[in-house]
């Protein structure tokens, strides 16, 4: 059947330690070493901060939306986030942890319906509004064409953009070095968190943040003037990679200190206070402070769910409420200036249809990502769906992917980032139209 529809704790499970392997801590912090001792002086470790990339070439091109890319890491269910409460048999393979059709009025938390045949999860209810209201849209059935079911191996694929050209740097990275306005902010591209993320890894200049605003600013000042002491001796060294990196980073550090000296009172509602709430909040000041933001990138985890998944309540229910939260909370703080953003979400991979006798799914294959901004054709669900039925699955029981994620986010850098270069970004992929994006005039 084909229908076209209008920082939490990491549960590890079993076969699933890889995922605690490479937690964000650990996927890219482990190659982190002291250099003050190169310099003759005291063992300073580098921040998890400094940028780890070389400088973009200049180009000159046409200024697009700013992009926002959440990642949820840890391979979230999208059969329990965009709930399919039109086909039977989601409740047939889910017959404890399934989300209750809308009109199930025994049930306490039922899903929220969006075009009658797809709902959202209940602790998505900012997002309900968001897509009444056309600012928000979801793809099912989608997600990366490679057959992994690790964690490392599916994220790396899917940042990365490239399966089968063998491609090491990131799409946005690309992307960014495709089509560089002319802007020189070194906060062109921004990481939130522990570590840059490996769709911005690349021949662009991206910095990551978490560690400025935590501890190197708002920390004591004796920590603070010694890294910069650090740092200004790194960059006296001359025309290496390591002294253009300090360059770098004393610049992002004078831009940022003068933008928050200013307090920040967020319009909406309030953003959750957590690792992604005040990452969301941080990106919402960057740009409206206008220091050039182009690209940020924020992760969220805690989607491994092997067991005790939960439904309208538990631990799946409880992150989902800090990404809806967090999101709207975003959406609202932007107000006008949403016309001039795009937020897409996404995950390594789905979860299996089946749920297991943990209560909980184990590694699937086809998911949902979700689109958000005032330049895109929200309040739709697209979905070329396959269907759920056991002769309809894929693999060991998965939904099959019916749109590849490079679709998506091809549309997005065409029509929103104003690229048209989507095929040196996503080499040897020939595209097909969503519909998703709105010509950016």
């Amino acid at each position: 059947m084909v229908t076209q529809t209008k920082s939490n704790p990491v549960l590890v499970c079993g076969h699933c330690q890889e995922y605690e392997q490479v937690s964000r801590r650990g996927f890219l912090l482990g190659g982190l070493k002291s250099v003050g001792a190169a310099l003759g002086g005291p063992v300073i470790a580098m921040p998890t901060w400094m940028p780890r990339v070389t400088l973009a070439p200049p180009h000159v091109g046409p200024k697009g939306d700013t992009l926002v890319v959440v990642f949820l890491r840890g391979g979230a269910d999208g059969l329990n986030i965009v709930v399919p409460h039109g086909d039977d048999a989601y409740y047939a393979h889910r017959p404890t942890i399934a989300i209750p059709r809308p009109d199930d009025r025994k049930a306490e938390h039922r899903a929220l319906d969006l075009d009658g045949f797809f709902g959202l999860h209940p602790a998505l209810a900012p997002l309900a509004d968001l897509y009444r209201a056309g600012l928000a849209a979801f793809i099912h059935a989608t997600g990366a064409p490679d057959e992994t079911r690790s964690h490392f191996e599916a994220m790396a694929f899917m940042e990365r953009g490239a399966v089968a050209t063998g491609e090491y740097s990131g799409w946005l990275a690309r992307h960014l070095s495709t089509l560089d306005t002319g802007n020189p902010s070194v906060l062109r591209a921004v990481a939130v968190g522990e570590i840059l993320q490996a769709s911005l890894t690349g021949a662009v200049s991206a910095t990551a943040l978490q560690s400025i605003a935590d501890y190197h600013l708002n920390g004591r000042p004796e920590a603070r003037d010694s890294m910069k002491a650090l740092l200004g001796s790194l960059y006296e060294q001359g025309e290496s990679l390591t002294a253009a990196t300090a360059s770098q980073t004393l610049e992002s550090l004078r831009v940022l200190e003068k933008v928050w000296q200013q307090a920040y009172h967020p319009a909406g509602r309030a953003y959750p206070q957590t690792g992604f709430g005040e990452g969301m909040k941080m990106i919402a000041q960057l740009v409206k402070a206008r220091v050039g933001v182009e690209s940020a990138c924020i992760d969220l985890g805690g989607w491994d769910t092997h067991a005790a998944q939960g439904t309208g309540e538990g631990m799946m229910a409880k992150t989902l409420q800090e990404l809806g939260t967090g999101l709207a909370a975003f959406v609202e703080d932007m107000g006008t200036e949403m016309g001039d953003v795009t937020v897409v979400v996404m995950s390594e991979f789905g979860r299996r249809v089946q749920e297991n006798g943990a209560l909980g799914t184990d590694h699937g294959h086809g998911n949902m990502m979700m689109v958000l901004g005032g330049g895109i054709n929200g309040g739709k669900v697209y979905a070329r769906w396959p269907g759920l039925a056991v002769e309809q699955l894929t693999g060991p029981g998965d939904l099959v992917l019916t749109t590849d994620y490079r679709d998506v986010l091809g549309e997005v850098i065409r029509m929103r980032l104003r690229n048209p270069r989507v095929g040196d970004i996503f080499p040897d992929y020939a595209f097909n139209e969503v519909g998703i994006a709105r010509e950016r005039g």
